[in-house]
């Protein structure tokens, strides 16, 4: 401590005999600290069973620490009282923050210092002496409090993982069985979930290649898009994010709609978006759209932002058998499914015609080309086929949209060759 020899005794004696006094009224202080708390915060108070763990972690951490002095016990060893510790756990459980908790032992410290030690020189007669013996236990009280506080915030936060990591579970394990069409007790799990399952369902699958792109910022941009700021998310690994909307009435997710969205999403993430349907069942059947979506994202190497599983369902439902999608293609384009430049323009030409009806000028005007130049491109594109664009008009356009979805990966790698 600092002190002269002649000093140091009889220090030590008084603190230790201060501490005896103090500890004959533990009980007493304990209940007035508690009521000291609760004027200063009135959560020590808001049920039964926290109001009596304050009172016990009052008493508890008094205790210890006047019978460390006591027994000249070095504050290095001060462990948090089990009710202390069980204080935090009750704190997180209610969701109040660790700076609450932690102001409970601030404000405790205080009580003792302007309470119990202004006291305490009616204890200790020698005025000189009574002012060193208040300043050690001083001393001595703000290290138990700093070092107990520490264990304590550090059992709260345990605590509030051990919580979060049993909401996590039993969301996923509820989102896996909805998704699965198990049996479930609707009320429950949307209860769980905090998502309405009776609505329009609006399943998104977002996700990523780069470590350093934050999805938990996707999620509710893509939510608020549709009027939901507070989807369903649910963590898919590291890099990919499920999530649902529920709304009242089916959003729209045509690419015209989705054009907002779209400048809103970072680079290197992509979004597929399921079609809307409606409770329990809609909300698996349109995540199992949106993550076939991705399938398709990913074969094709899309670099649209967000794309709609509506834009892509006849790919999806083609290209399960990707063998077979490619020999699909090579029967119905023959030479025209090969990966040359002009044989890629004249199927972009054939294409915007078929989706034109046969309309020249609406195909010229998508292109952006002059009308003539669209006649040409289909004329050879017909030359390469070795058949007329009218014939089996249905599986040419089906076949065109599969290498316009997927390029390269259904079609021939050298020009000229079927």
């Amino acid at each position: 401590m600092g002190e002269p020899a002649d000093i140091l005794e009889p220090l030590v004696i008084e603190m230790r005999r201060t501490a005896a006094d103090l500890l004959g009224n533990v009980t007493s202080y304990a209940d007035d600290m508690l009521d000291y708390i609760l004027e200063r915060i009135p959560e020590a108070g808001a049920d039964d069973d926290l109001r009596g763990l304050t009172l016990g972690s009052c008493s508890s951490n008094l205790e210890a620490a006047l019978s460390m002095v006591r027994h000249g016990i070095d504050v290095s060893a001060a462990t948090a009282p089990v009710t202390a510790l069980e204080h935090a756990r009750a704190m997180a459980a209610r969701g109040y923050s660790v700076d609450v908790m932690l102001r409970f032992y601030r404000m405790g410290h205080a009580y003792f210092s302007e309470r119990i030690l202004a006291g305490t020189t009616d204890l200790v007669p020698d005025p000189t002496l009574s002012l060193r013996v208040v300043a050690d236990l001083q001393r001595y009280a703000f290290a138990y409090v700093d070092r107990i506080s520490s264990e304590v915030a550090a059992e709260y936060v345990a605590e509030l993982d051990r919580i979060q990591n049993r909401v996590r579970a039993a969301r996923t394990d509820a989102v896996r069985g909805l998704i699965a069409g198990d049996q479930i007790d609707l009320g429950r799990a949307e209860r769980t979930l905090s998502h309405r399952l009776t609505g329009w369902q609006t399943a998104f699958v977002c996700w990523t290649d780069r470590g350093d792109v934050d999805l938990a910022r996707v999620g509710p941009a893509v939510g608020a898009h549709f009027g939901s700021p507070h989807p369903l998310l649910v963590p898919d690994g590291a890099q990919a994010l499920w999530g649902w909307v529920s709304t009242a009435r089916a959003p729209a997710v045509s690419p015209e709609e989705l054009v907002s969205l779209a400048d809103q999403i970072p680079k290197m993430v992509r979004v597929s978006i399921g079609t809307p349907a409606q409770g329990p069942g809609g909300f698996r059947d349109s995540h199992a759209q949106a993550q076939r979506g991705r399938r398709i994202i990913d074969l094709s190497g899309r670099g649209a932002p967000v794309t709609s599983y509506a834009e892509i369902a006849l790919v999806d439902a083609m290209s399960g058998d990707l063998d077979l999608a490619r020999g699909f293609v090579a029967t119905e384009l023959g030479a025209l499914a090969a990966g040359g430049r002009r044989e890629n323009e004249e199927r972009r030409a054939l294409l915007a015609v078929l989706d034109a009806q046969g309309g020249l000028t609406a195909a010229a005007a998508e292109l952006g080309v002059h009308r003539n130049t669209v006649l040409q491109r289909i004329r050879r594109a017909e030359e390469r086929r070795g058949r007329p664009a009218t014939n089996r008009v249905a599986e040419l356009h089906a076949a065109l949209r599969l290498v316009h979805v997927l390029g390269p990966v259904v079609l021939s790698s050298e020009p000229g060759r079927t």
